[in-house]
């Protein structure tokens, strides 16, 4: 089987090649720069209330951009394992098992 492109995966009809594998450091780092901004807004906001809202953001925005990361790890980590599960699972039923012929 010849290895395609990006564009090649992103275009195959068939959904021979998965694209997912390929992209999901950048979907990672995007939920990572989307954790931040939010975290940031927060704090942001916090500030803007007062200062007893400014302590409950300095407090809370590490906290929900820690959660927000996590979350979002393993979500990716999820969707590799059931890439894998689905490759292991077509070399599985590609090969005989001992006893057949």
């Amino acid at each position: 089987m010849e290895q395609k492109g990006f564009f090649g995966k992103l275009f195959d009809l068939s959904f021979s090649e998965f694209i997912t594998i390929s992209i999901i450091k950048v979907l990672y780092v995007i939920a990572i720069i989307g954790s931040a901004i939010g975290a940031v807004v927060l704090l942001i906001g916090g500030f803007t209330k007062g200062v007893g809202a400014a302590i409950v953001g300095i407090i809370l925005a590490p906290l929900v951009f820690l959660l927000y990361v996590l979350m979002a790890r393993v979500w990716m980590e999820l969707i590799i394992v059931l890439f894998k599960i689905a490759d292991n699972t077509g070399k599985m039923a590609g090969q005989k098992l001992p006893g057949q012929e």
